[in-house]
């Protein structure tokens, strides 16, 4: 029979047990929020000791004072763009009210807003360029990969190929890119801006090739017990890459998918630049162009703008691969 003391020690411990894992709990939190905090507190102590320093042609280089003026700046420009936005579609509906009202028969037209885009009417421009870039990248990279992955012969054929094109630079591309779709886009009422598929297919060519060679390399290093199963079932072609080589090869295309995205975010600007494809791209170089005293500022937040919205795509995809992964430890970070 335990004694009177050994029974208190007990329960004195099994009472201090959740306390000691609050503790914990708080420490661990306390470590992962203070310590990013710290590092972002350096470097914006070293971002304004560094800018006032800096002297430009435009003045002083802008500090993060400075960029928080202009980033207020900019959020109350889309504010005041959208109340006219909103101004002018309003007088256009009490215009053909009253032309209604004195002909129910008579034709009324809604135009079109043509107000200069926002900083963020440019964010949402980047978005869906470098979204649909790099879903065309990947509709052609995975299933690519998958069969050069498969077949050692193919993956020995295309290898030097890949290797050949992949480190080719956007600023390369984007010209012979232009001349393609100026010749073969051609339409009286095209659907797409032809500066909006120069980027995008310019974004594809430079990030498909980390998804086709993590894809490639993920297929070719499925372990054999899996081949001898799927030789076991019998199961046709399809039904072993869609429950044999596919679920065991999606750590590796997803490695490769987070590669590309980031690729794509990347060369997006550089080509937006270029193809004056409305977008952050073209912000930037539209403020460096125009060389005001705010232009700086405003490059700056648009640089950390394009950096945020980068760290966010990753996270999007990396939550993507927890969801679909079986293996969950192949997704944390």
């Amino acid at each position: 029979m335990p004694s009177v003391e050994s029974k208190s020690s007990l329960a004195n411990l099994t009472n201090l047990l959740p306390k000691l894992s609050f503790s914990t709990t708080l420490a661990g939190l306390a470590r992962h929020l203070a310590l990013p905090a710290i590092g972002m507190l350096i470097f914006i102590m070293l971002w304004h000791v560094a800018a006032q320093n800096i002297n430009t042609s435009l003045g002083k280089f802008p500090g993060p004072a400075q960029v928080v003026e202009q980033a207020t700046s900019l959020v109350n420009e889309h504010q005041a763009e959208r109340q006219r936005e909103q101004a002018f579609y309003e007088r256009q509906h009490k215009r053909n009210e009253k032309k209604l009202a004195k002909n129910p028969d008579a034709k009324v037209k809604i135009r079109p807003y043509t107000g200069a885009p926002t900083f963020f009417d440019q964010i949402i421009t980047s978005l869906i360029t470098v979204l649909c870039g790099f879903l065309l990248a990947s509709l052609i990279a995975i299933p690519a990969g998958i069969v050069i992955g498969l077949n050692n012969q193919l993956h020995a054929a295309f290898n030097p190929l890949i290797q050949l094109f992949k480190p080719v630079s956007p600023l390369a591309w984007l010209p012979l890119v232009t001349m393609v779709v100026s010749a073969v886009y051609v339409s009286d009422d095209p659907m797409f801006a032809k500066s909006f598929v120069t980027s995008m297919i310019t974004v594809s060519l430079c990030s498909l090739w980390p998804t086709l060679l993590n894809t490639s390399v993920g297929v070719s290093s499925i372990s054999q017990d899996l081949k001898n199963v799927s030789q076991v079932l019998r199961l046709s072609w399809y039904e072993h890459v869609t429950k044999i080589v596919l679920p065991a090869s999606i750590p590796s295309v997803f490695t490769g998918l987070r590669l590309s995205l980031g690729i794509a975010w990347m060369v997006l600007i550089a080509a937006e630049m270029l193809a004056q494809n409305p977008g952050l791209g073209k912000f930037v170089w539209d403020e460096f162009q125009n060389g005001s005293s705010n232009s700086l500022g405003r490059i700056m937040v648009a640089v950390l703008a394009i950096g945020l919205i980068g760290f966010l795509l990753d996270r999007a995809m990396l939550g993507i691969q927890r969801y679909v992964s079986w293996d969950k430890s192949t997704a944390t970070r």
